[in-house]
């Protein structure tokens, strides 16, 4: 009885994540753009923290800054909200970013940064309550991005994309196979627990 009711619930959750995959790739279909000079001008875009190591970016946060100095470049966006983890003292995506972007030619006076968006579920949230920005591009490399579409778009933000894949990177079989839990997790949050992020005084992108 106890493995016929465990293998029900196995298939349950299988079936829950495809359809929730299925469901993030239809809505971000036609939202994600390749070339900078397709986009049309908003007003920020967001750029998802990743691994710091030694106080410098990982690959895949390096990519996805160059990729965000790019839309800024072409003049898709006026500002660089960088939006990462800082919960421990030795640790700051945000302040990693903001250096890598600036050595990448970003005045200082259009990076701003988020140092609680801790998940992407909390980044749109905090990008929407805190930093009051509407028209948004989402940058992150592409396993992502259908997630980040879907959970922003959800959040009431108006979101695009723009991938920041620019390179091979390790484990990306993990961080694929990981993605799929990673988006059954981002329902339950925005139609079921709504777990509120860290907030504070607002402080709108001018």
């Amino acid at each position: 009885m106890l493995r016929r009711l465990f293998a029900f619930l196995l298939i349950g959750v299988l079936v829950a994540t495809v359809l929730a995959r299925g469901a993030t790739a239809l809505l971000a279909h036609g939202r994600i753009y390749t070339d900078p000079t397709d986009v049309s001008p908003r007003k920020a875009a967001i750029v998802f923290g990743a691994g710091v190591r030694n106080g410098q970016p990982s690959a895949v946060l390096y990519d996805r800054v160059a990729a965000a100095v790019a839309l800024y470049e072409a003049g898709a966006v006026d500002k660089l909200l960088m939006s990462g983890d800082n919960r421990f003292a030795n640790y700051n995506e945000p302040a990693v970013m903001r250096q890598t972007a600036l050595r990448l030619g970003v005045p200082d006076a259009d990076i701003v940064l988020d140092f609680a968006g801790r998940s992407t579920y909390e980044t749109c949230y905090r990008a929407r309550d805190i930093f009051g920005v509407r028209d948004v591009v989402l940058v992150t490399q592409r396993y992502h991005l259908d997630r980040a579409i879907f959970t922003c778009n959800a959040l009431g933000l108006d979101a695009i994309g723009y991938p920041a894949d620019r390179r091979g990177y390790r484990n990306m079989t993990w961080f694929q196979i990981r993605e799929l839990g990673a988006t059954l997790n981002a329902f339950l949050q925005l139609f079921v627990t709504h777990p509120q992020p860290v907030l504070g005084e607002p402080l709108p992108i001018e």
